[in-house]
């Protein structure tokens, strides 16, 4: 089966009724972002960086995958399709994909702040005291502004065997995230899906922009793919 590597972003999710973080004025949700998204701003007020991500994992809660997401899905009944989200949710797993490689962490997940290494599901409240079997405070297992992006690597491999790359909901102005387009093979087609792209349509870079909102612009798109490879 041909490959097809998927990247998305806070769109996709949007459209689900999660807030993407950052709003016009670049705070999140109020707060600069290295108060809520920083070690440093853990350290200084860990109460704060907690109630953030406890609110941000109630509303998770409450919603659901969208109409892209479950035809991200059934995408995989004719393509391998990889995943890479730069999104914190469980929407493209709740959805049904089964490739999910998450570059900046998953928020229904915690670690330990002694040993990054020690992860665990989560899906109520996390609080001070809340600690480790080692004694360590949890946190979010979230990859915070100044953090390696552990999964980078794993990205970068699956990006240069990509048959096809799809690009969903994402700026592709946040790096390293942004820098994965270079690494797909010569000549592969390169497909963005989002209402007002930062790029735009290139021939000699394969480039097709779908100026359309995930909902309305994946469904139709993966739809004709099936078809295309559907034996006659």
């Amino acid at each position: 089966m041909r490959k097809v590597v998927v990247l998305t972003g806070a769109g996709i999710s949007a459209e689900s009724g999660l807030k993407t973080f950052r709003d016009a004025n670049g705070l999140w949700e109020g707060h600069d972002v290295m108060e809520v998204a920083s070690p440093e701003g853990f350290r200084n007020n860990p109460a704060l960086v907690l109630d953030f991500y406890n609110q941000r994992r109630r509303q998770l809660l409450e919603v659901s995958p969208n109409d892209a997401h479950r035809a991200l899905k059934d995408l995989e009944r004719s393509f391998e399709v990889s995943i890479i989200t730069q999104n914190v949710d469980d929407l493209h797993e709740r959805a049904g994909s089964t490739h999910v490689l998450h570059l900046h962490g998953e928020l229904l997940k915690v670690r330990s702040s002694g040993n990054a290494k020690d992860v665990s599901h989560w899906k109520k409240d996390l609080h001070l005291g809340d600690l480790c079997e080692q004694g360590h405070q949890l946190r979010p297992h979230i990859v915070w502004f100044g953090e390696m992006v552990p999964a980078m690597e794993e990205a970068i491999a699956l990006t240069r065997n990509a048959a096809i790359l799809l690009i969903i909901g994402t700026s592709m102005q946040v790096y390293p995230a942004a820098g994965l387009m270079e690494f797909v093979p010569r000549g592969t087609p390169i497909y963005l899906v989002d209402p007002k792209p930062a790029l735009r349509t290139d021939p000699n870079k394969m480039l097709k922009v779908i100026t359309k909102n995930a909902v309305a612009g994946v469904p139709p798109l993966v739809d004709q793919w099936l078809r295309e490879e559907r034996p006659l």
